[in-house]
């Protein structure tokens, strides 16, 4: 795979700019959540690596800090699960509404990625498989039997994060049954066909355009388990999790084709993470969804493909960043330093495990 550059700012751009950082642990001090686990320690770290990188970095928690007082060159918005409906849309909106140029996807990308059933139409049409599925939208169409052949069904928010609401059924009654809890809780829900196969994951950032990360094997204890909110958020047990890049062949490159292929109805969005399945035994490779906003701590996949080409978290989030902020016109192209990755004995041979 042909990989970088790398991205580093100038030192004077560097304390030239001001960034808000905004994300709902961006003030806390790292300790896990009581609900959110550790995603408060992640939220953290982004802020402590962004200013060791040099950057001037604002913290703040609440969507409140885009009203007024807009002393910032540029927002770095995490803060993806507010706790409404949509609100993945609101901060790059605020930003867009005060023009300040923002970190990521734009607002109708972002609602577009997070809208699972939506976003498999767009891959669909794009010529990539994906599980079969159907949607039911709040005060919409009676909940019906999927009109598609099904074995096992997965229900779950239509904007779900992190497995949060997710189920699995053998039974219609079932899965029936726990669609009409997340509606009346208020959600959107998308009722899917479960494909077998195992997880992989493709962290694509944006360098010189599009850079695709070393595709990631998912391996856990039982294949057809279904990991939790409180397991992916380490409020609960959880199987063991090892994430191995896919070895150089035809599959690493199907997987490579079909990220690639889907990529221009979502890029540019500096970020992203698509998520594929495939299943040895049918040779059956599917789209399941893709994350716009994807965690981007150390020790989650993104972060840890990029280590088994010799990336650092501290460079990884700095081309990140450069990416955005010079295709934004943010600074001018001439104080963006591209740099090569010093070469790495793993290569993108290596193996780590996910926490």
């Amino acid at each position: 795979m042909q990989h970088g550059p790398l991205l580093r700012l100038a030192d004077a751009e560097k304390k030239r700019l001001n960034l808000l950082y905004l994300a709902k642990w961006a003030e806390a001090d790292g300790t896990p959540d009581a609900k959110d686990g550790t995603h408060a320690t992640y939220h953290a770290e982004m802020r402590d690596t962004m200013r060791a990188l040099g950057f001037n970095v604002e913290a703040a928690s609440k969507f409140d800090r885009l009203y007024t007082n807009h002393n910032y060159d540029f927002c770095v918005t995490m803060l993806n699960r507010g706790g409404f409906t949509n609100s993945e849309m609101l901060g790059p909106l605020l930003c867009a509404y005060n023009n300040i140029p923002f970190f990521g996807a734009s607002p109708i990308l972002r609602g577009l990625g997070d809208d699972k059933h939506l976003m498999k139409l767009a891959v669909r049409a794009r010529g990539v498989a994906t599980p079969d599925s159907m949607i039911i939208r709040r005060g919409g169409m009676a909940i019906t039997e999927p009109d598609f052949e099904w074995k096992s069904l997965i229900v779950k928010p239509n904007a779900s994060s992190a497995s949060w609401g997710i189920g699995a059924y053998d039974n219609w009654a079932e899965a029936k049954a726990h669609a009409e809890r997340l509606l009346s809780d208020g959600h959107d829900v998308i009722i899917e066909n479960f494909v077998d196969g195992y997880e992989i994951a493709v962290p694509i950032i944006g360098s010189n355009g599009p850079w695709v990360l070393p595709p990631m094997r998912f391996y856990v204890d039982d294949p057809r388990a279904i990991r939790s909110y409180e397991q992916k958020r380490h409020l609960a047990a959880k199987d063991t999790v090892k994430l191995v890049p896919l070895p150089a062949g035809p599959l690493r490159d199907r997987v490579v084709e079909a990220s690639l292929k889907l990529l221009p109805e979502v890029w540019p969005c500096d970020i992203g993470r698509v998520e594929l399945k495939y299943d040895e035994k049918t040779d059956t490779l599917n789209f399941i969804e893709i994350n716009l906003s994807c965690n981007l701590w150390s020790k989650k996949a993104t972060a840890l493909s990029a280590a088994t080409i010799g990336v650092t978290h501290p460079q990884l989030l700095e081309t990140l960043l450069c990416h955005s902020l010079r295709r934004q016109g943010v600074v001018a192209p001439e104080s963006v330093l591209e740099y090569a990755i010093e070469p790495s004995e793993q290569d993108g041979q290596g193996e780590a495990h996910e926490w």
